[in-house]
């Protein structure tokens, strides 16, 4: 049951001091942070369990942050919105609110923290026991149906839930619903909607931290790859990461195929450096110094998988030896390792994606507060917003930062 209360600043019952649309990072940390600070918030969500998108992240383990997140790893048309955010909420206020509920960091490579010897779960369990220690009420499988913006004043929802309708009313509304990855979790353009409905602009979005496909004369020799690991520097004119790529019967995954996605566009080449760091050409020099005979596949199977190594044949002399080699085929191998270009067909979309690219655009909203220029009393946050992180736990710490944000100015 509802617990109804009169609000200062609105004549007539309000429900609550705000409304939230989503329970996922960003409208739990609100929701919290509303309770500090002694607002009464009630929070609406699609799918039948809060946090569901937290709870499938690294695998059900939860990378929550990133020791390194700043405004520097984030994609905007606006670069520098997300700096006064990070400023009002940090990495280490994140570090200490999780610590405070008993869950302990423990990075596990390039500054991903994840809960030590705890999961996805307990971070949910942290905001869900809060909210009911500050009596927020949250209400799963409620379907939003209409919002209506009163006199300038209040927002009245409209909402499904159980085959009825219910109607919530408050002064305030935050709109956190997500982007549009990963549907079967819940996820709708439900931001993006109800955004363009008041005529908010939308930056163009698409799927982000997702997989590349690979198609044509060169799919087979990809999928003949699949399951095979290599430590590379893969680039484009924007920039470039060093991490691991994933061979898959498909095209190319892991951590640094998912970093450059979110600046790939379609049509556009890739290039793939398959030994960072080090001069090919200088190792099969050395190696004819101390065995000439030795096979090119010899040198190449120090490096990298056999697989990998056997289908380089298709564009190298792998079992020719290091001493015949020519100075046309050393600058081959040299252009074929260092600077291996991928044209991708495409991406595996929303539903393999991690976040979503583009959204509400950031000139619509005030940096200080997520508020709605044009609308007061209207918010937006996490995901939905143009305001999309690198791989490694930087959309939550987005998420998080929000979430406190707007708790503030509720």
């Amino acid at each position: 049951m509802l617990i109804l209360h009169k609000n200062n600043n609105i004549n007539g019952l309000m429900d609550a001091d705000a409304i939230i649309i989503g329970a996922g990072a960003c409208g739990l940390m609100c929701a919290v942070q509303a309770g500090y600070l002694g607002k009464k918030v009630i929070l609406l969500e699609k799918s039948d369990k809060p946090g569901a998108k937290i709870l499938i992240s690294g695998g059900g383990r939860c990378n929550y942050t990133n020791l390194f997140a700043s405004d520097e790893q984030f994609i905007s048309n606006n670069k520098h919105f997300s700096k006064s955010a990070f400023t009002q909420w940090t990495v280490e206020d994140t570090v200490s609110f999780f610590e405070t509920y008993g869950i302990t960091g423990k990075e596990k490579t390039l500054g991903q923290l994840f809960p030590d010897g705890k999961n996805a779960k307990d971070i949910v369990e942290v905001f869900t026991t809060i909210c009911a220690d500050f009596e927020q009420q949250i209400i799963c499988n409620a379907q939003v149906s209409e919002i209506e913006i009163i006199n300038d004043s209040s927002f009245e929802i409209k909402y499904e839930k159980g085959g009825k309708q219910r109607t919530l009313k408050a002064p305030k509304l935050v709109v956190a619903t997500g982007g549009l990855p990963i549907h079967k979790m819940g996820a709708t353009d439900f931001a993006l909607r109800f955004a363009r409905k008041h005529g908010l602009n939308i930056i163009e979005t698409g799927p982000a931290l997702v997989p590349l496909t690979i198609t044509g004369k060169d799919e087979d020799w990809y999928a003949q790859l699949s399951g095979n690991s290599v430590f590379c520097e893969v680039s484009n004119h924007r920039i470039a990461f060093e991490e691991n790529i994933l061979f898959t019967h498909w095209g190319l995954s892991g951590p640094a195929i998912l970093q450059i996605s979110s600046y790939w566009r379609r049509g556009e080449e890739i290039n793939i450096d398959l030994l960072p760091g080090k001069d090919i050409t200088r190792l099969i020099e050395e190696e004819r110094k101390m065995n000439g005979k030795s096979l090119l596949s010899t040198v190449f199977n120090r490096f990298y998988p056999k697989k990998l190594t056997d289908a380089m044949s298709k564009f190298l002399p792998i079992e020719k030896q290091v001493a015949s080699l020519t100075k046309v085929e050393l600058e081959l191998i040299h252009k074929t390792i260092h600077l291996f270009k991928v044209k991708p067909a495409g991406d595996k979309g929303y539903d393999k994606a991690e976040v979503m690219r583009g959204g509400i655009d950031t000139n619509e909203l005030s940096s200080k507060t997520l508020e709605c220029k044009n609308i007061a009393g209207l918010y937006f946050g996490g995901e939905c917003v143009d305001v999309t992180g690198w791989l490694g736990g930087y959309n939550f710490q987005w998420a998080w930062a929000n979430g406190f944000v707007i708790a503030q100015n509720l």
